[in-house]
């Protein structure tokens, strides 16, 4: 196993649960597993001349979208943090305890082969929520993962657990997750069993902490003197 460690942010390479029996307790589980679609690779858009098209790049097909992660997995992430939430909560209901809950994101955009929206179930005593978000938003980001979130959508996730000062990805894929506690002054521990995506990962979270937000910057300097902002 190696172990990245950029800020306050912690990123493991290996499996998701031999890594998560060596951690204490989180606050948080925000995470995006796989949903056991097989979309674990992607070609890339062509145009009508025979060119490379724009809105869709290729990714390997690598397999790992074949099943839905193990009971177990579930039972373990919701065991080791007082808040979750857990993206395609829809491909898991069989595993997950009921809840009311549940964040929408609706991707602004209908009729595509594509799902008009995803769900996140949660944990949290709440009415549902809903995020209206183009589902263009992920281009913003660079597109370095077949089922990448967008960051947004990642940050309006956060503000859901405001008190969630260090929060849990076990399928850390490209980051993302990273990259929101980055950007909201969180810290965050992730963990990917790819190699390849890892690297991305860690080089993303590395390229958001020298574009830092002035406000986190000072709440997290307040917090490492003891003062309140």
């Amino acid at each position: 196993m190696r172990t990245e460690t950029i800020g306050d942010c912690k990123m493991h390479l290996g499996d998701c649960m031999e890594v998560m029996q060596t951690l204490g307790k989180v606050d948080a589980v925000v995470t995006d597993p796989p949903y056991g679609i097989g979309y674990s690779g992607q070609k890339e858009s062509i145009k009508r001349n025979g060119k490379p098209g724009k809105w869709r790049i290729h990714h390997e097909e690598k397999g790992w979208d074949t099943v839905t992660p193990d009971q177990v997995v579930f039972d373990t992430m919701i065991g080791i943090s007082t808040h979750q939430i857990i993206w395609g909560g829809n491909y898991f209901a069989d595993k997950l305890p009921i809840s009311r809950g549940w964040l929408v994101w609706f991707k602004a955009q209908t009729g595509l082969s594509m799902s008009d929206a995803e769900l996140a179930w949660t944990n949290i005593d709440q009415v549902l929520r809903l995020l209206n978000l183009h589902r263009g938003a992920m281009w913003r980001d660079g597109s370095e993962h077949p089922t990448q979130k967008p960051v947004v959508l990642m940050e309006w996730c956060l503000t859901h657990v405001p008190d969630a000062k260090l929060v849990l990805d076990p399928f850390m894929g490209s980051g993302t997750t990273g990259i929101a506690c980055v950007k909201s002054g969180r810290h965050f521990i992730g963990i990917e069993r790819d190699e390849g995506y890892f690297d991305i990962a860690c080089k993303r979270i590395e390229a958001a902490y020298k574009q830092p937000d002035m406000f986190v910057e000072l709440a997290r300097t307040a917090e490492q003197i003891g003062m309140d902002v």
